[in-house]
């Protein structure tokens, strides 16, 4: 199993849909009872379940999970406080998304009243 102490070490993700809980544990260094327990304790990690109840992971959790690994071992984050931390990231992004939103309608709505005049 591999063990990484920096993300940068970490090896690139297969372009592929979904990962086996043994992949996303040698991609993320990180091993699969662990992310079993991740689960429970970061509502936004919830892989598919299908026969057997085999998890399968997908790109942006696999990422997620090693956001997770270096909020916890590298940044010495405790699970509430990276659970907060991950809160706040996704609420700053969607308030980006708006933004931009905002200001790609207020846009249009400016090329529209030129065409009007």
């Amino acid at each position: 199993m591999l063990e990484l102490s920096n993300n940068n070490e970490q090896p690139e993700i297969p372009d592929k849909r979904y990962f086996t809980i043994s992949e996303v544990s040698e991609l993320c260094g990180v091993k699969p009872h662990v992310l079993r327990y991740w689960e429970q304790e970061f509502s936004e990690l919830s892989p598919v379940k299908r026969r057997g109840n085999r998890r399968y992971y997908q790109h942006h959790e696999v990422l997620m999970i090693r956001q997770i690994r270096s909020l916890l071992y590298e940044q010495g984050y405790t699970i509430g406080g990276a659970r907060l931390h991950l809160i706040h990231d996704h609420s700053k992004e969607d308030s980006n998304r708006t933004k931009q939103l905002i200001n790609q309608m207020i846009a249009e709505l400016e090329e529209i009243l030129t065409l009007l005049q």
